[in-house]
């Protein structure tokens, strides 16, 4: 089910490779790194991105695959050091995030900030998780006509209120990067992208726990988010119940992700929505239908319709059934390569899924050093 080869990401800088608590090496992104598997004799060899990120501080910026590969968080800002688990105040997360100037915040104490409101994010900020815990309840984070924010290394947990979710990213907003984060149990979604938002990467994290995972596109009236486009790679969807993600308008990519034990479908396709899905593991459970479609009238449109799925070198087991596009619906669909020309991915194996298994979400990373002179 796919080719063993692959698209490698080329990247100049700074490379290193690591390993994590969980034993799985890390190689640099134009190679493959070794799985250990108790299952299988022969492993396979599974390429994974970004291994280099973690050589510096500020690695991570501009590198992200995909439709947020521009995002340069607080690249050329100086470091907000979070000393407080308080929602506000000096030293707070809350403080850092609502300056206008860019701002690379860490964290030199781990544990709970208990949000009372949403947490504005203005633009240029990245958000930087690495050698802590940092876990955010309550409510979430709100990306509102900002730019260039990279999330990277926190949890999101027990998020209540209506219309709450762990990461809001309305109206406006692009250049946004969410890696590496751990999302579980809001009232509303995991993340949400509407309101024209556009040019986002979610990466590497793990979803569980939850029913309405990721919206793209907000309702039929706001055809504006015809603009919306994003890439969701190597995330790990671990038996929440439906929106991996359901989306409206948008072109959408799907990579190397693995979702499992759906309650209702995996992957929605509504009004006029474009959605590539390459490389991935579907894997299901008492639901066996991974593609679903619902039929909405956008506000400019006098018919209703429906998106579309082109699956490419999917893996389905466990009984899954992909669920094929209405039969005599006319649609365009995207292609990647027009848009970017390299991301890493490979071939769906057990090997992947394994990784993703264990090296998706938040991880015990010790935070590099901030080289001199790179903002």
């Amino acid at each position: 089910m796919g080719n063993s080869h692959g698209h490698r990401k080329r990247r100049n800088g700074p490379v290193s490779s690591r390993t994590d608590n969980s034993g799985f090496k890390y190689g640099p992104s134009d190679q493959s790194a070794q799985i250990p598997s108790s299952s299988a004799k022969n492993t396979s060899m599974v390429a994974l991105p970004y291994a280099h990120v973690d050589a510096s501080l500020r690695a991570l910026a501009a590198q992200a695959e995909g439709f947020g590969r521009l995002a340069i968080g607080g690249l050329r800002g100086a470091l907000y050091h979070v000393t407080t688990l308080a929602d506000d105040g000096p030293g707070s997360l809350r403080d850092g995030c609502r300056r206008k100037e860019p701002l690379w915040i860490v964290f030199e104490i781990s544990g709970t900030i208990l949000l009372s409101s949403y947490l504005n994010v203005s633009s240029y900020k990245t958000i930087d998780g690495r050698s802590q815990r940092i876990k955010l309840t309550g409510k979430g984070l709100r990306l509102k006509e900002c730019e260039h924010v990279i999330v990277c290394n926190l949890e999101f947990e027990g998020g209540r209120g209506p219309d709450v979710d762990g990461i809001q990213i309305k109206p406006n907003s692009k250049h946004i990067w969410i890696d590496r984060c751990s999302l579980r149990d809001y009232d509303d979604g995991l993340i949400d992208i509407t309101r024209g938002s556009t040019d986002i990467t979610i990466s590497r994290c793990h979803f569980s726990q939850h029913d309405k995972t990721m919206l793209i596109g907000s309702d039929p009236s706001h055809i504006d988010d015809r603009c919306i486009r994003v890439t969701i790679h190597h995330c790990f969807f671990d038996g929440t119940r439906q929106r991996h993600p359901r989306v409206r308008f948008a072109k959408v990519h799907l990579y190397n992700n693995y979702t499992r034990n759906w309650g209702i479908y995996a992957v929605c396709a509504s009004v006029e929505s474009q959605i590539f899905s390459e490389c991935n593991i579907y894997e299901a459970g008492q639901k066996k239908v991974a593609f679903k479609y619902l039929t909405e009238k956008a506000a400019d449109k006098e018919v209703a319709m429906t998106g579309h799925i082109k699956s490419e070198r999917d893996l389905f087991i466990t009984g899954t059934q992909a669920g094929l596009t209405p039969v005599g619906v006319e649609h365009s669909m995207f292609h990647p390569s027009q848009h970017y020309r390299t991301y890493t991915v490979g071939p769906p194996t057990d090997d992947l899924k394994h990784v993703l298994q264990h090296c998706t979400g938040w991880q015990s990373v010790p935070r590099p050093a901030d080289q001199t002179g790179v903002a």
